[in-house]
């Protein structure tokens, strides 16, 4: 065994010794043993050169050291699969088979176990020696193999697209909303969204197993709609025809009966945030593991072994414990998602996988490795792989057996990947070969980018996708395809064999239990059981949800208990007991509203998880709610035993338990019931109009705030469904059944001196009989809300029933409905006016010049007229760890001039990004070491506004135009002394450079509905050079992500931008020879932040090589420079050439000392030259402060303007509840009923926090994200960001207020007269605004909106309990009284709005209503309860005259509310203070947005 094998695994290898011919192992080269194999590998058609796979000996000659290649360990990484293999489908049923297994692990350090195996001959190991035994010791165990290939004939696809849509504003909302068949349509999903169109049309090919096929194709050819309908992913699209079939099975058997043998990888890496790589991969091996495991090795070990086995082939082992985060969330590196992504789907052991541009965001070493791995995978699988790269580079191409070339739709090319170029250039088109292969073909497919050979044009050459397609159709290639076709539908039928055994090893690969016809590994009991550790992983390791939670819950819990504090057995604590229960019940239930968000934010994780048969979704339902109630449980005991017991209820064990039983049944029936909607609507505003409907009436029936014998009767039967009135009415039941209650004085009628005998009195308590100072609990809740304690157990199992049905909901919703559009990028635009249609015309003339070659592209309205040179020395950066401080930048030295391209390159985590961010003056955290000087001396205030900066993430205002946005940043970026049209000018300037005149009027939206990935990263760019620099310009992956043609145009851009002055530092990942030499000079950085290289690249990278040759390191003359030095300094995988550090070398290098001489020299020259030059502006900011409002507020308002869901949604939720609170208290009487029910109504004002908070939080989130960006441009300052969303918003606030008030004050019939009808409508108008401030306020304190959202619940309950409704001012206690009650805004509301309404007006008691008592003997009613309403005691006598006395309670409504201690005279005191506290509200919102920065980087 070779040194570098760990021992401790006690696996043996058939072949003992280290090392291996790559070119057999990489190609899957001649078969010996005589043994038939299916004609897959291309061992012809792909046969690199020996010279280019030839394995590297290691050589104490530091010259003699070549490297060949890049990337992985062949042999070893083979080994790696081969052992992967063999322990997820064969260890199940073959325990004996350990010792036949080879081992092939990799010793930690690379390096020596390399150095230690340098005695050891290449031809040792031979590969198919290994496979061969391997292959015959599964055959002797009886396991069957399992491969399938795929044909696919005349295949057409079709999607919705292909329009010119226009971008709809908020009135579009109200068109929308009342086309009410269409709104109905849209929210079963099923409305309509555009026209119809062919994505694919006539696609067909085949693919056997152990074939890769490489899908090359612009972005929007249908690449992935491709690899989608392969891996029989077809949801989402309106049609599908011809015929795909894997092996002898068509499309829809397999889908029914294999689907996880068929996955897709997307290009977006989705997983759950907060899991750590480690997780993420062990709930896939849950999925798919087989029970049975080797001897000695326990679960645990199984899976530990196997998880660190996939990681060290994708060299990410040191990420096992690192979460795998999102952009929004720091965990792993984008590239290390990646290749977490890879790794996940490698679990589900699928035998035809679809990879849609996979190498995105990596490096170009790991992406060759990444390629590499797949032919390794590809050959010990005899897997089916297809791969669509936007850049491959040659080594990557060399992989593949076929290639795919699709154009706007068409198949324009099927067959070997080594013939494809011929066929092209003998179509006509010219000869390239310095360009890639790849490149080169998609190159044919593009218009303006393919060239023709001499004597060849359009009029004579293939120059659409029709003719292309006509073409290919025509050629020899087509005859093979199609007789390459009839042959593998020939050996469907001939090859039975194969077909049976790949069913048997499906069955076989299944877990003990799992249902035969079952398309999953594992059975239901065993997916819920994986997925509830998963999801109790997800909730405990989210601590701070978890804390904030708790803390809110606790707090809540002690402010509830503290208010209702002992509450008395008497008449005075009926009412409130009743308020302790329902809010206990309410702020519970509503605990479970974040689920509708996390519910529809989850899908995409459930689709994919669902196609790879890893859980069926409705396990995920079920495991979730379990694990819910766990957690839940804990905390609602918690938080009932704080409240139950400070407030005094029934201290029985009875009583207590059901009262926690009823809030965890309440809890749980809600939280199913969000689920469901989440499940149910296509789109978050959708849902939130739906609950925000269904919340207020379940909150309106609950039998609270209106009792079920005075409702509307077309309400009453909502009872039965509710379970927020089911839940009140049992806890109600549960307390007052056991409870009775005696009279107070104050309940007593007459009451006070001279009126002491209870024969002649009445106890005014609901329930209360004639005689008797004691109320019965269960009297009370029969009179007072018609309950009866024997329902309690009824009412709770109806809650059972009902959540049984949500369950029953969510598992079907959850099987049955997928949401998601197949067809383009829909791409929205703005209406031309006037102006906008000449400038448009006049691009697209230009464009037409430039086409046809008329426009050189003259670049004089670029000139760049700065010369200043920056330099950074031993610049240095720490930030601060849990462990100490982490070094991430050693000692860079460099410099940036004008006129000069700076390539910075690197290994994924080399500090690239980290250096830009130094550089540009973005970083606020760590500590920065070293010099960075503009012209030898540091840089002032006015740096960052001279310096562009495009970021790597695409951020921009979603509702602007390309032309707005590009206007926007010269507006506000170029100095204010420019006049406007010239900016604009140059902003047209700027549209024709980067060849955006088509979509000068296009909405920039979101990825998923806006402009691509490739048109948005020119925007990015477009948005930097429209603010034309000074300085510098600095750009992070400006190619990332895009195909090779797009990558070239931006490159070629910054070409001409150089050439114009510009000095510019780009970092660039996986550069094709060809973009490289564009260039000027490089800065390469190693792993730890190290300099490698800095300096000229020259032609050819002559200079560049020329450094490693004399440092012992030669790239082959067929290599790409930009791949190979990557490679050699170890980027990849494989370790790096030579036995010494690079930036060791390159710190003891004479071109180290170069560059700090020249440095020298470049400071002391521009120190001369700028000592007598004018003094450079040194504003922070180009533009005065109120240009910046003008500019701002305007775009903000334009953003709002085309935002019609959020301000409609909004004004939906305001017209419905107040609608439904209207007609439920539709025009009251003047009952005394009535007066409760008018203060209640009043009460729902203050539920519009509630629906506002919910919505401008994450509106100013957003908004502040972009925020972020733009000032560190020094765009504008922060003053102006706030103000223009306080100013955006008021418009609709209005609205909403009117919306609101309508119906909430006229249905039930409030004062209509002009002085009162004014008032309460200014009420409404502040609360509006307070609201939204509040909103806006709490957004600008907090990190993020999930963390506001999170603070929501706490002020808005705190606010309903302290303003006097739900506890009155006299009962609260005197701690909270003397200084929450006057703090609480809505104290001022209650108070106005109260008093405005019940000012004077009479009251009329129904029958129903009358207390009735007996006069004493020989008094009439009139002279008994003269000292009564003397002592100032409210209410009337309906007769004087009656010995039998009929009180009514109240007179007036002033009666009703002055013992509250409100005044009417306060109430315009009240409105100035609560005027006051929006304008807190507003203090607290530009202090923070100018003090707090959570944007930390």
């Amino acid at each position: 065994m070779a040194d570098g094998v760990p021992k401790e695994l006690g696996l043996n290898h058939p072949a003992q010794q280290h090392g291996a011919t790559a070119n057999r192992h990489v190609q899957g080269a001649s078969h010996k043993h005589g043994e038939k194999q299916p004609d897959t590998t291309g061992d012809k058609e792909l046969q690199p050169s020996e010279k280019q796979w030839e394995r590297p000996r290691i050589s104490s000659d530091a010259h003699a050291l070549q490297r060949t290649t890049s990337g992985v360990n062949v042999e070893q990484a083979e080994k790696d699969f081969a052992e992967l293999s063999r322990e997820l489908s064969a260890i199940s049923r073959r325990v004996s088979r350990t010792q036949s297994r080879a081992s092939g692990f990799r010793s930690k350090d690379v390096e020596k176990a390399i150095s230690s195996s340098d005695d050891i001959s290449d031809d040792a190991f031979d590969l198919e020696t290994a496979l061969h035994g391997a292959r015959e010791a599964d055959n002797a165990a009886g396991i069957k193999s399992k491969y399938i290939g795929v044909i696919w004939d005349n295949l057409t696809v079709r999607g919705i697209g292909g329009v010119k849509n226009f971008v709809k504003v908020f009135p579009d909302a109200f068109i929308d909303f009342f086309n009410v068949p269409g709104t109905i349509m849209s929210i079963l999903g099923r409305g309509k969204k555009g026209k119809e169109f062919n994505i694919l049309q006539g696609f067909r090919g085949v693919a056997k197993p152990g074939e890769m096929v490489l899908v090359l194709g612009r972005p929007g050819s249908g690449c992935t709609t491709f690899l989608k309908v392969l891996a029989n992913q077809r949801y989402g699209y309106t049609g599908i025809e011809g015929e795909v079939l894997y092996g002898p099975f068509d499309a829809a058997t397999f889908a029914k009966l294999y689907r996880g043998e068929a996955v897709y990888n997307q290009e977006d890496d989705v997983h759950h945030p907060t899991l750590t790589v480690g997780q993420t991969l062990g709930f896939a091996l849950d999925t798919k593991t087989p029970g049975k495991r080797p001897q000695g090795l326990s679960k645990a070990e199984f899976k530990d072994r196997v998880i660190r086995l996939l990681l060290k082939m994708f060299n990410i082992e040191h990420t096992i414990n690192t979460i795998v985060g999102n952009p929004f969330m720091r965990g792993v590196s984008g590239g290390e998602r990646k290749r977490v992504s890879i790794a996940e789907m490698m679990v589900t052991r699928a035998t035809v996988c679809c990879w849609d541009n996979s190498t995105r965001g990596l490096d170009a070493s790991t992406a060759s490795d990444y390629a590499k791995s797949l032919r390794i995978m590809t050959n010990i699988y005899k897997t089916t792989t297809f791969v669509s790269l936007y850049q491959a580079s040659e080594t990557i191409y060399s992989q593949f057996d076929k290639v795919m070339v699709i154009d706007q739709g068409r198949q324009v090319f099927f067959g070997p990947a080594k013939e494809a170029r011929a066929y092209f250039e003998g179509l006509g088109f010219l000869e390239k070969p310095r360009q890639t292969t790849p490149d080169y073909l998609t190159g044919c497919t593009d218009e303006f980018e393919r060239e023709y050979k001499p004597g060849r044009s359009p009029q004579n050459a293939p120059s659409s996708p029709d003719s292309l397609v006509e073409a290919f159709n025509k050629s020899a290639y087509a005859e093979k395809l199609a007789t390459e076709m009839a042959e593998y539908r020939q050996s469907i039928q001939q090859e039975k064999q194969i077909y049976d055994d790949f069913v048997a090893a499906h069955r076989e690969a299944k877990r003990k239990h799992t249902p035969k016809e079952s398309v999953y590994s594992v059975p239901f009991h065993l997916q819920i059981w994986a997925l509830m550790q998963r999801q109790f992983l997800i909730k405990w390791q989210d601590k701070f949800s978890l804390v904030v939670s708790w803390i809110t819950s606790i707090t809540i819990a002690i402010i509830t208990g503290t208010v209702w504090l002992n509450q008395p057995k008497t008449s005075a604590g009926a009412f409130t007991r009743g308020g302790v229960l329902f809010i206990a019940l309410l702020f519970n239930a509503f605990q479970a509203f974040a689920e509708l968000a996390s519910t529809m934010l989850g899908r995409p994780i459930v689709n994919k998880h669902r196609a790879y048969t890893f859980h069926r979704p409705s396990a995920l339902w079920l495991a979730q709610i379990l694990v819910d109630l766990a957690f839940a449980s804990v905390q609602i005991f918690v938080f009932s035993v704080i409240v139950y017991f400070m407030t005094g209820l029934v201290r029985t064990p009875g009583a207590f338990f059901t009262f926690v039983l009823i809030i965890i049944t309440g809890y749980l029936s809600m939280t199913l019931f969000f689920r469901t909607i989440g499940c149910l609507c296509p789109d978050f505003d959708y849902a939130i109009k739906f609950a925000a409907v269904i919340i207020t009436i379940f909150v309106i029936t609950s039998g609270y705030i209106i009792q079920y014998q005075s409702q509307q009767v077309w309400l009453r039967w909502i009872f039965y469904v509710n379970a927020l009135g089911l839940g009140f009415a049992a806890m109600m039941m549960n307390e007052f059944k056991r409870l009775t209650m005696r009279c107070t004085n104050e309940s007593l009628i007459p009451s006070g001196p001279g009126y002491g005998n209870i024969e002649n009195q009445v106890c005014t308590l609901p329930g209360s009989r004639a005689g008797s100072t004691e109320v019965s609990g269960t009297d009370y809740v029969k009179t007072g809300f018609s309950y009866d304690p024997s329902d309690l157990w009824r009412n709770f199992g109806i809650i059972v029933v009902l959540i049984a049905f949500f369950l029953f909901t969510n598992v079907l919703l959850g099987e049955t409905i997928k949401y998601g559009a197949g067809g383009r990028t829909v791409t929205f635009y703005a209406k031309e006016n006037k102006e906008r249609k000449v400038l448009n015309e006049k691009l697209q003339e230009r464009k037409r010049r430039r086409q046809t070659k008329q426009d050189a592209g003259d670049s004089s309205e670029l000139n760049i007229t700065s010369k200043a040179v920056l330099t950074w020395e031993r610049l240095t950066y720490d930030v601060p760890t849990p462990s100490g401080q982490l070094r991430l930048l050693k000692d860079v030295f460099g410099y940036i001039r004008p006129g000069q391209l700076t390539a910075l390159m690197g290994a994924s985590g080399a500090g690239k990004t980290t250096l830009l961010d130094v550089l540009a003056a973005r970083k606020n955290i760590g500590v920065i070491g070293g010099d960075i000087l503009v012209d030898g001396v540091k840089p002032g205030i006015g740096f960052q506004r001279g310096t562009s900066y495009a970021e790597q993430l695409d951020v921009h205002e979603s509702t602007q135009t390309v032309r707005e946005a590009l206007r926007f940043s010269a507006d506000l970026r170029q100095p204010y002394e420019v006049a406007q049209e010239q900016k604009y000018a140059y902003v047209e300037e700027v549209l024709c450079l980067l060849e955006l005149e088509n979509l000068a009027d296009a909405i920039i939206g979101s990825p998923e509905s806006g402009l691509s990935v490739e048109e948005r990263k020119r925007v990015t760019i477009g948005v930097e050079l429209a603010a034309k620099p000074q300085l510098l310009l600095f750009l992070d992956e400006p190619t990332s992500g895009l195909d090779s043609q797009s990558a070239f145009n931006i490159v070629r851009f910054l070409r001409k931008l150089a050439a114009a002055g510009q000095a510019i530092l780009c970092t660039i990942h996986q550069p094709n020879s060809a973009l490289f030499e564009n260039f000027d000079r490089l800065l390469l950085l190693q792993k730890g932040g190290e300099t490698v290289y800095f300096g000229d690249i020259g032609k050819d990278a002559h200079v560049l090589l020329g450094y490693f040759h004399k440092h012992g390191a030669d790239c082959p003359p067929d290599a790409n420079p930009a791949e190979w030095m990557l490679d050699a300094i170890g980027a990849g995988i494989a370790p790096r050439i030579g036995d010494r550090d690079w930036g060791e070398i390159w710190r003891e290098s004479e071109e180290l000392a170069t560059t700090k001489a020249e440095i020298m020299e470049m400071k002391a020259t521009r120190q001369r030259e700028v000592a007598g030059a004018p003094q450079l502006d040194e504003r922070e900011y180009a533009s005065p402060l109120w240009h910046q409002i003008k500019v701002v507020s305007k775009r903000t308002h334009l953003a709002f303007w085309r935002s019609p869901n959020y301000g409609f949604t909004r004004l939906f939720n305001h017209v419905a509840i107040a609608l439904l609170t209207g007609l439920a208290f539709l025009q009251l009487d003047d009952s005394r009923s009535s007066l409760q029910y008018r203060v209640f109504v009043i009460f729902q004002v203050t539920i519009i926090p509630a629906l506002i908070l919910a919505q401008v939080e994450p509106m100013y989130d957003l908004s502040r994200l972009i925020f972020y960006r733009e000032s560190a441009a020094k765009a504008y300052s922060q003053f102006p960001f706030a103000f223009a969303m306080v100013c955006a918003e008021m418009p609709y606030s209005l609205l909403c207020t009117l919306g609101f008030f309508i119906p909430i004050y006229y249905l039930p019939g409030f004062q209509n007269a002009s002085s009162r009808a004014g008032y309460q409508f200014f009420m409404v108008l502040i609360t509006e605004l307070f609201s939204v401030t509040m909103g806006q306020m709490i957004a600008a304190i907090t990190p993020s909106s999930f963390i506001s959202s999170l603070i929501n619940p706490f002020v808005v309950i705190t606010f309903a309990l302290f303003c006097g409704v739900t506890i009155p001012k006299p009962q609260i206690p005197a701690f909270w009284r003397a200084w929450l009650y006057q703090l609480d805004p809505f104290t001022r509301l209650v108070s106005g709005m109260v008093t405005t309404e019940l000012h004077g007006l009479p009251v009329v008691c129904k029958a129903a209503e009358l207390n009735s008592f007996p006069a004493p003997n020989g008094t009439d009613c009139g002279e008994y309860m003269r000292d009564f309403f003397a002592g100032g005691g409210p209410g009337y006598l309906v007769s004087n005259a009656s010995d039998v006395c009929q009180y009514c309670a109240f007179k007036l409504g002033d009666q009703f509310y002055e013992p509250l201690q409100l005044h009417f005279g306060d109430r315009w005191r009240d409105l100035g203070i609560f005027s006051a506290f929006i304008a807190s509200n507003l203090i607290l919102l530009f202090l923070a947005s100018r003090y707090l920065n959570f944007n930390r980087r």
